[in-house]
């Protein structure tokens, strides 16, 4: 179904630590907004599509979503492979270290661990494509953010531009797939109003 290119979507080159930045970052993560929430949604909502481009569009952006979450699980890790006890101290990680060392473990910046309660699955095509765009706008909002704080790392601006790019992409495709669900819906609900007075 699909194939691996053993390299990122985008390269990733951190020359030095930052915890700090990292600390938030991982809210992309494994956070309600982020990568792995965005990639099992649109994976598990493809099932309910009534056609085969909107199912088709959810299938390609639920895996591409997983090729981002490679690309934040790899600058979280890069910010934080080098850097002393001390530093994690200081940027408010040693409870994270605690548990998980240096691990990349699926939360928001806040620490809270992902929770699948932050999916919506609804079985109803508009409501999920809906429900889609604005998470692609909540995504590119939260890559915004993280812009604002990296503005001094070049190495970390330069993939979270990326990123922040293909959630407009993604929303963008979300358009077309809720155009054309409502469209067939629209067609189905002419034809059963059609037969409705041909029968009156």
């Amino acid at each position: 179904m699909w194939t691996y290119n053993k390299v990122l979507q985008y390269p990733i080159n951190i020359k030095q630590p930052d915890p700090k930045l990292a600390k938030v970052i991982i809210s992309q993560y494994g956070g309600p907004d982020g990568e792995l929430g965005a990639s099992l949604r649109y994976l598990s909502q493809r099932f309910a599509m009534p056609d085969q481009n909107s199912k088709a569009i959810l299938n390609d952006i639920g895996t591409e979503e997983l090729a981002h979450l490679e690309m934040v699980g790899s600058i979280v890790r890069q910010l934080t492979k080098n850097a002393s006890l001390e530093e994690l101290e200081a940027a408010g990680l040693a409870p994270y270290y605690t548990d998980h060392g240096v691990d990349v473990y699926p939360q928001s910046a806040a620490g809270v661990p992902f929770d699948a309660n932050c999916l919506a699955c609804k079985g109803d095509p508009v409501a999920n494509l809906q429900e889609d765009l604005a998470a692609e706008q909540k995504a590119r909002a939260t890559y915004e953010k993280l812009i604002d704080l990296s503005r001094d790392n070049p190495d970390v601006l330069d993939p979270l531009r990326f990123l922040r790019e293909r959630e407009i992409v993604h929303f963008q495709r979300f358009g077309e797939a809720l155009r054309g669900v409502q469209d067939k819906i629209a067609t189905k609900h002419n034809m059963y109003l059609n037969n409705c007075k041909k029968n009156n």
